[in-house]
């Protein structure tokens, strides 16, 4: 495995009607995902373009994690915990899907 640092995308497709409650979740969600072992830091974005479907807020996540290793152990203990906090509290009124980006060494 790479010792290279790791980004774990998340974007989150949020009813946009949602946002007074969303929004101080999701600042407490990652504060939470970056005080697990190996994460080293986060950034969240707002998607301006392409704009997102009328009565939608787009937003992407970037968590930094210190390596592969970092995030598998983040995979394997903490995923199923962290995710169901949100499908409990919002249900099906966001989507989200995953990325995970790597340093391309060289380029």
């Amino acid at each position: 495995m790479s010792a290279l640092p790791v980004i774990y995308e998340v974007v989150l497709d949020v009813e946009a009607g949602l946002l007074p409650e969303y929004g101080p979740w999701l600042r407490h969600h990652v504060a939470e995902m970056t005080a697990l072992p190996g994460f080293t830091g986060a950034r969240v974005y707002e998607q301006r373009e392409p704009a997102p479907e009328p009565g939608r807020a787009v937003f992407c996540v970037h968590y930094c994690l210190r390596d592969r290793a970092a995030l598998d152990d983040y995979l394997r203990a903490h995923a199923e915990r962290m995710r169901a906090d949100g499908q409990q509290r919002f249900g099906g009124r966001f989507r989200a899907s995953r990325r995970i980006l790597q340093d391309a060494a060289g380029y």
